[in-house]
């Protein structure tokens, strides 16, 4: 295993690449990964370094310690230089988020303790959930007077629907970890010890596809999350037409006429 530390300025964020595999560990175990500005910029880089890595089929992001990220550090928001919210959002937060939506490379999220505020955003950004038993997603804006924020109100009610979002968002209610599961945000729960080496087993399972029609997938569902029917159908059109010129969708063919495993490039 190669290991590398992406840190800005003094905030701890590892980065560690197994094989295909990236995992990503918010490193403040003793702040319960409370996102700082450094931190977010950290995360922000090490995701776009991800993606953008050739080798890197599948990106894994987890939190150290016994949660996976609480949020945005309040202290932080004390400090006399502290931008505005709305600057904050817009500088930080909205870039990361976008980031891994946006990203080609599929993010699973290894939610190996609760996750609050912007460290929820930061999980339903993920594209799969693993989750710990014991773990919770929280908005929990609302314990400080502020409104969900960092895609929070786009993404939930897509995810769960929108009266089972009203609920969760108006009322502070946490999210199980079992009851992610129910809800179809989670992909499995499991006990804690376990989270991370699932998550990274799903990851590695994401590998074996074809990378490019795993973006491809990935820009599809997304495409059709705001587009009609009849616009779903001709983008589908399209990005088949692009999978269909690639040599991975050639080997797929290939290595199913002669029954064996395909060897996918990414060309």
């Amino acid at each position: 295993m190669a290991e590398a530390t992406a840190s800005a300025t003094g905030e701890e964020l590892r980065v560690a690449v197994d094989g295909p595999v990236a995992t990503i560990t918010l490193d403040r175990p003793d702040a319960l990964n409370a996102l700082t500005v450094r931190l977010r910029e950290g995360l922000l880089r090490a995701i776009r370094r991800a993606d953008r890595d050739p080798a890197v089929r599948a990106i894994v992001l987890t939190g150290a310690g016994r949660a996976f990220c609480a949020g945005q550090d309040l202290k932080e928001r004390l400090e006399p230089d502290a931008a505005a919210l709305e600057t904050e959002l817009r500088e930080r937060y909205n870039p990361l988020v976008l980031a891994m939506r946006e990203s080609d490379t599929p993010i699973v999220g290894a939610i190996n303790g609760v996750a609050a505020g912007a460290g929820a955003s930061l999980a339903l950004a993920c594209d799969l959930l693993v989750i710990a038993d014991g773990a919770s997603i929280r908005l929990a804006f609302g314990r400080i007077a502020l409104v969900p924020d960092s895609g929070a109100t786009w993404l939930l009610p897509r995810l769960i629907g929108p009266s089972r979002a009203a609920a969760i968002a108006l009322l502070d209610e946490p999210i199980t970890a079992s009851g992610a599961v129910d809800l179809g945000l989670a992909v499995k729960a499991v006990p804690v010890a376990d989270v991370l080496a699932e998550a990274q087993a799903l990851a590695a399972r994401l590998a074996t596809f074809a990378p490019r029609a795993l973006a491809l997938t990935k820009r599809a569902l997304h495409h059709a999350q705001d587009a009609t029917f009849t616009d779903t159908l001709e983008y589908e059109a399209v990005i088949q037409g692009i999978a269909g010129r690639t040599r991975d969708h050639q080997e797929g063919i290939a290595a199913f006429l002669e029954k064996r495993p395909p060897a996918f490039t990414g060309d």
